[in-house]
């Protein structure tokens, strides 16, 4: 382990951990905030059984599904952040701050561009996680395909706003996956109807 990694800083708990955090994102921006998505990923799909079984009657206690979050945390690993740290990256380059009406051109990129494709690349590798065949992503891609990108539009428009253009470049992406602990709840729910 790097000498710089091996001591603590001192101080409570959640300043040590904010510290370990910002040491890693300096150091390991990409594998911090994939691994970052994959716990809140995982998170949100467990945040939707626990919401499930909520709503169930008191009598009816089914154990957790963990190969959920798991697809989830794959997902957010080898998708979510990756793609979004280079996203951000490549936003900055494509539209900068000083470039009249940016902040209108990096949502609706975000928006009308990046969203529907990503949203689709969700589904589609949810539905190889889960070893369903083509099939059975078109069928999913008909119920539920066009109900998650309005969502989506409503969910992520204000908040992708505010992530493009007033957070600092090395928080978005864990800004993003704050908001999307309750968004995969979310698809979570939407994928089992």
């Amino acid at each position: 382990m790097c000498p710089a990694l091996s001591k603590p800083p001192p101080g409570p708990l959640p300043r040590r951990l904010l510290a370990r955090y910002l040491l890693l994102l300096r150091l390991r921006p990409l594998l911090t905030k994939a691994a970052s998505s994959a716990v809140l990923s995982a998170l949100g799909s467990l945040l939707s059984q626990v919401i499930e079984r909520s709503r169930k009657k008191p009598g009816s206690s089914k154990s957790l599904d963990l190969s959920g979050p798991l697809r989830f945390a794959i997902y957010g690993f080898l998708f979510t952040g990756p793609f979004s740290h280079y996203f951000y990256l490549y936003l900055e380059q494509l539209i900068p701050s000083n470039v009249p009406f940016a902040m209108v051109k990096r949502l609706l990129l975000d928006r009308l561009v990046v969203a529907p494709p990503f949203l689709l690349l969700f589904f589609f590798v949810m539905n190889l996680l889960e070893g369903k065949d083509l099939s059975a992503f078109a069928e999913k891609i008909k119920s539920g395909y066009w109900v998650a990108l309005k969502m989506n539009w409503k969910v992520w428009t204000p908040v992708q706003f505010i992530n493009v253009n007033y957070i600092p470049m090395q928080f978005r992406v864990l800004f993003g996956n704050f908001v999307a602990l309750f968004w995969f709840a979310y698809l979570a729910s939407i994928k089992k109807r």
